[in-house]
């Protein structure tokens, strides 16, 4: 199943994306305990990064195929430009062919650990749009790409960066998952401006963290750019400890959810960070 055509179905399209565990009790635990209780809340399909250096190719492509073989359930593949040459890219797609994956996400990557700006290595890329035209050339995958609706960590212009996402959607990207947000508005002024200034069609695709306590949103909001807005940094603040935190994030999210579907937006992809509790409750508040 190709993603696009997933939101071409008149209901609601929910999805979730998950990291590679790092040890082999982390995967059993994913796959014996955590993936058998997301099941039963019938996502429509599962994205799986590549790690923060590219380090994760064998492991991501491994989950993936777990995933559509064991679970049934549509997977996505992360990839990026980290470490990855024209070479390294050609024989990532002939894995993704020979294992009969659909679909892949397609992004530019952090700097590796301990480097301070991305640099390309030699045969390499250094933008996403030059990774998704690439295999745009020698591949029928589905491709999506990232969004970013505060702008990009690293472009000081939002426009600009969204001008940038766009040119992802003409190199062949065929489905947008935004960066995570907590402010509805900032989305729907992002999905506007693809919409009516460069008449962007591709599915954009809002993507939603139900973050587990206080200190780790504020290390995700300052690692990717996003806000936290004033009024969710209060209520944050006066929780006595992470799990009233956590549910306070739920909360949040899901009147966000709500917000954005009463809207008009066919589908949400939540970032479940392995887990079970809050995605239940999330969606559980949302469906009520």
């Amino acid at each position: 199943m190709l993603i696009p055509d997933l939101y071409r179905r008149n209901q609601l399209t929910i999805s979730f994306e998950f990291f590679p565990p790092k040890t082999e009790e982390a995967e059993r635990v994913l796959f014996e305990e955590t993936l058998p209780k997301l099941k039963t809340l019938n996502p429509a399909f599962i994205s799986v990064t590549y790690g923060a250096g590219g380090g994760t190719r064998t492991q991501t492509l491994r989950i993936v195929n777990r995933i559509r073989k064991e679970f049934a359930i549509e997977a996505v593949a992360h990839f990026t430009c980290v470490g990855s040459t024209r070479q390294v890219i050609a024989d990532f797609l002939k894995e993704v062919e020979d294992l009969g994956i659909e679909n892949i996400l397609a992004l530019r990557g952090d700097p590796p650990k301990g480097q301070e700006s991305f640099q390309a290595v030699e045969g390499g890329f250094s933008y996403a749009v030059d990774l998704i035209r690439f295999i745009r050339e020698r591949s029928r995958v589905s491709i999506g790409a990232a969004g970013y609706p505060e702008g990009h960590v690293e472009c000081n212009d939002k426009i600009l960066d969204w001008d940038r996402t766009a040119a992802k959607v003409k190199a062949g990207a065929q489905f947008l998952i935004t960066q995570l947000f907590y402010d509805n508005a900032a989305f729907f002024a992002f999905e506007k401006y693809l919409r009516e200034k460069h008449q962007v069609e591709v599915p954009i695709i809002p993507g939603i963290l139900p973050f587990l306590g206080v200190e780790q949103v504020k290390r995700f909001t300052s690692m990717c750019g996003s806000k936290i807005p004033p009024d969710l940094l209060r209520r944050l603040e006066a929780c006595a400890n992470d799990e009233e935190a956590r549910q306070v994030g739920v909360s949040h999210c899901a009147a966000q959810c709500k917000d954005l579907i009463s809207r008009g937006v066919k589908g949400i992809h939540i970032y479940c960070l392995n887990r079970f509790q809050s995605t239940a409750e999330l969606l559980q508040q949302i469906r009520a």
